[in-house]
């Protein structure tokens, strides 16, 4: 088992003292802000109060595991590949991010049902006009640091990838064809005369949702879940992480975090390529 710490602030002196902590002679240097250190002991409560003293990021993994051995890698859309929750922002433009934050925090939490919460939330938008949706697209939707360069990996490898969402296909699609994305699966907001009527058309993607596409894709590509990871924030991820050779709860809610099989907490989405060999 390989030890992986990394950090936007993690210089080569503080792998050094973790190094001595753990008593290794020798560590690999992985980038910059990235280390490897084969085979530690597998001191567990140690690394994880030194990284969460230092904001850095660790996980174990197992020696050998590469990244060209992946074919699938699946990420959550809103607050995963992107900045922002698109239906936060949406109620922010029809005066009601609070509330609608409020019940997002919820659902990510796994406090409360997802569908219904979805429901609820979308409902708050009924009589937004549709240009909204064009305006959090352009003004407000941001990648995250670290996505391109993942994705760009990705590509590199030949690992398919998918964009899963309990979010809106009018923002999966773009983002789709701006990043080449290979899969998407999310939801579809019913809109009439121009403006949401506060609906969602037909079934609405969850859990249960998300969890299925990332199988059948799998079974598609003829693969293992050993070959696969997938990426999330939100308790409605879990399903899909659990599906996965890999699970990664990326800037998550605890519920997730403790659920995974590894957390980045500080680093950006470029860290996952940094999890293997």
């Amino acid at each position: 088992m390989n030890l992986i710490v990394q950090g936007p602030g993690l210089i080569r002196e503080q792998a050094q003292e973790l190094a001595g902590l753990l008593r290794i002679k020798s560590i690999e240097v992985i980038s910059a802000r990235a280390f490897r250190f084969k085979n530690p002991p597998l001191e567990k409560q140690v690394v994880e109060t030194w990284a969460a003293e230092r904001q850095v990021d660790h996980a174990w993994v197992p020696e050998g595991r590469r990244f060209a051995d992946l074919r699938l890698l699946a990420m959550d859309m809103d607050s995963t590949l992107i900045t922002i929750e698109c239906i936060d922002e949406l109620g922010d433009m029809a005066g009601k991010k609070a509330e609608i934050a409020g019940i997002t925090a919820q659902a990510m939490a796994g406090e409360i049902d997802y569908p219904e919460s979805l429901r609820r939330r979308v409902a708050l938008l009924a009589g937004l006009k549709e240009s909204a949706l064009e305006r959090v697209y352009q003004e407000r939707l941001h990648l995250t640091p670290g996505a391109e360069a993942l994705v760009f990996a990705c590509k590199r490898s030949g690992v398919k990838l998918l964009l899963v969402s309990g979010g809106f296909t009018f923002f999966t699609e773009r983002l789709k064809a701006r990043l080449d994305l290979d899969y998407t699966v999310s939801n579809t907001l019913e809109v009439e005369h121009g403006r949401i009527t506060g609906k969602v058309l037909g079934n609405i993607i969850g859990a249960e949702a998300k969890a299925a596409k990332f199988v059948s894709i799998l079974k598609s590509l003829r693969t293992t879940k050993e070959h696969s990871v997938a990426i999330g924030d939100g308790a409605n991820d879990l399903k899909m992480m659990a599906e996965a050779g890999l699970s990664i709860a990326f800037h998550a809610k605890p519920v997730v975090r403790a659920q995974a099989s590894c957390a980045i907490n500080w680093s950006g989405l470029d860290a996952v390529v940094n999890l293997f060999e």
